[in-house]
């Protein structure tokens, strides 16, 4: 699989460096998008092309996709691990805070799913991109109206494109996970109290991982996922199917 090229947005994130890494060792070409060049260089593997653009805009985005094609051809697979969370109640949320939430997580995937599509079909390749959805999206938790709003409408983004551009070979999915320690969520679980109750909402226990989500991720685009597209697949513990048994 050396001669494909995946890009990455969001890349100086958690998952976005879990990504990286995983399909590094799947052997892909990475293309990784951020808004810093600075955070960017300081985790991003050296053989790797750095992209420093913000894809929550259609020029962004196109203009990301342009560089990764110029340099490493065109990208076969997507992954937009661009976003970020707000947790706060409704009657909390402020407008800008709530067009900053649907900016990072939902205007991210739609315009970095259209340029890689663009991308795709001008070149007549096909290609598999894969979104990142969030439990919230699925089943109500108090205080997330916003990322649940912005979240839901990514798996709905999925179901709509698959549908479009499945007669040209482009398979469009997402991964939906529940909690994660990344370096934005380490104060939520900063003692062990907190951890434990996270743990406790999960029916298989314990905290998910970047390293796990990745692991999907890789899957969905590998040959084996090739007849997998237009869904959400949860990497939560059983969160959003499973009652977990209280002691």
């Amino acid at each position: 699989m050396s001669d494909h090229v995946a890009l990455i947005t969001g890349a100086s994130g958690g998952l976005g460096r879990a990504v990286a890494a995983r399909l590094a060792e799947a052997g892909w070409r990475l293309a990784l998008v951020g808004r810093s060049a600075a955070r960017l260089k300081s985790v991003a593997p050296a053989e790797a092309l750095q992209i420093e653009a913000d894809v929550s805009t259609h020029e962004g985005a196109r203009a990301a996709f342009a560089q990764c094609a110029e340099r490493f051809g065109t990208p076969v697979a997507l992954v937009n691990c661009a976003g970020g969370t707000l947790i706060a109640p409704l009657l909390r949320t402020s407008e800008s805070a709530y067009r900053a939430c649907l900016s990072a997580n939902l205007d991210t995937a739609f315009f970095s799913l259209a340029a890689f599509v663009e991308g795709l079909r001008s070149a007549q390749q096909p290609g598999a991109a894969v979104l990142v959805s969030s439990v919230v999206g699925h089943i109500g938790v108090a205080n997330h109206e916003a990322i649940s709003a912005a979240k839901a409408a990514v798996a709905g983004l999925v179901r709509g494109a698959a549908a479009t551009y499945a007669a040209s070979r482009i398979r469009v999915n997402a991964v939906s996970p529940g909690f994660m320690v990344t370096p934005a969520t380490a104060s939520l679980v900063a003692s062990d109290a907190a951890r434990e109750g996270f743990a406790r909402q999960y029916p298989l226990g314990g905290i998910g991982t970047p390293e796990d989500v990745a692991q999907a991720i890789a899957w969905l685009l590998s040959p084996a996922a090739a007849r997998i597209t237009g869904q959400v697949v949860p990497v939560d513990g059983g969160f959003t199917a499973v009652r977990p048994l209280v002691r």
